[in-house]
């Protein structure tokens, strides 16, 4: 009996290119692997010709022979908010072109859900990790150290570098956000604000948002200053900075100035105080943090930190790919935040 031939899939393959580029199979699997070991002229003519033949790499056979996907994955707390899309967009501009794939994952500052989702990464063999923030479960650790060990690069974003580039030492990418708060603090103090408000973060597990809280409170007792707290409650963040900044004023006697946990929570109070006709110098003044798109629309302009959003994904994205190519551990970085005085804090009469 004649064997009848095996049916294809109908895609081109690795041959068809070759024979289109003029060049042998392993020079176009170099191409794929190891572009820069391939003269540029070939690089191009292998190139056109995978345009030409419409050739799709088969990632799972990639994986099955190197162990690793090409794939980033980052877990980010929430996709929604203005800062952490921008670290995600960063990320990906720093991927670009490198040859590997961003993949994402919300954890919603849970980390158990975090957990789960580092367990299911582990099937896909992520080339590298981004994780938000330094702090983790304990079984979350153990499978982090398993994967250092393992050779695969892991940053921490938006958070403190603890002791950047010690060996062992996790890397990290951000800012000290206790020292943050304690900036925010004196800004309003040097003002002549001697009575001061913080309205924290209604989300109990943003911890970043505690230590901001933490360090504007120890800055406000180092100065002698009163200070005022109460927590905005879940929900729409312009309601509970309405509802916050609210409670605060009918406390007798009233602050003079507010911080806020981040500028949604603030722009929300802002609003309310200017529909109850109040001004900069009969009001209040805010602070918020983090320069949302919406600080800079309000009017006069809510006064904010900076925060390097974006720098943050570009300089995750540029320590995973030296990390990758060198087969070292990724290295870590502190970032510089700015206090961006406008219209919402005035000097105190």
């Amino acid at each position: 009996m004649s064997r009848r031939p095996r049916r294809g899939h109908g895609r081109p393959t690795l041959d068809d290119v070759a024979q289109a580029a003029g060049v042998t199979r392993i020079t176009v699997s170099r191409f794929f692997h190891s572009p820069d070991k391939l003269a540029p002229e070939t690089a191009a003519r292998v190139r056109a010709a995978v345009d030409e033949v419409g050739y799709v790499p088969n990632a799972q056979a990639g994986q099955l022979a190197s162990g690793r996907s090409r794939v980033v994955a980052a877990l980010v707390p929430n996709l929604g908010y203005s800062i952490f899309a921008e670290t995600i967009q960063g990320l990906s501009e720093g991927l670009m072109d490198s040859g590997y794939e961003l993949m994402l994952m919300p954890t919603n500052y849970s980390l158990e859900r975090e957990e789960r989702q580092l367990r299911a990464l582990m099937a896909w063999s992520p080339s590298a990790l981004v994780l938000t923030g330094r702090r983790h479960s304990a079984a979350a650790e153990q499978l982090l150290n398993g994967l250092r060990e393992q050779g695969t690069p892991v940053v921490e974003i938006w958070d403190r570098p603890d002791a950047p580039n010690e060996p062992g030492a996790p890397a990290r990418i951000g800012f000290d956000h206790r020292e943050i708060g304690m900036r925010m603090a004196r800004h309003l103090l040097e003002l002549g604000h001697r009575h001061l408000g913080y309205v924290d973060n209604p989300v109990a597990e943003d911890y970043r948002a505690r230590e901001r809280h933490a360090g504007f409170a120890a800055a406000a007792a180092q100065a002698g200053a009163r200070l005022d707290e109460v927590q905005a409650p879940p929900g729409d963040s312009f309601d509970s900075g309405r509802w916050a900044l609210q409670q605060l004023l009918a406390r007798q006697p009233a602050p003079s100035a507010v911080a806020f946990a981040n500028d949604l929570l603030a722009a929300g109070a802002w609003v309310d105080l200017q529909a109850l006709g109040s001004s900069p110098s009969s009001g209040p003044a805010l602070l918020g943090f983090g320069d949302f798109p919406i600080s800079r629309q309000v009017r006069p302009m809510l006064s904010t930190v900076h925060t390097p959003n974006a720098e943050i994904g570009r300089s995750a994205a540029r320590s995973l790919l030296a990390a990758l190519q060198s087969g070292g551990p990724p290295e870590g970085q502190a970032l510089a935040c700015e206090l961006v005085a406008r219209g919402s804090t005035p000097r105190h009469s």
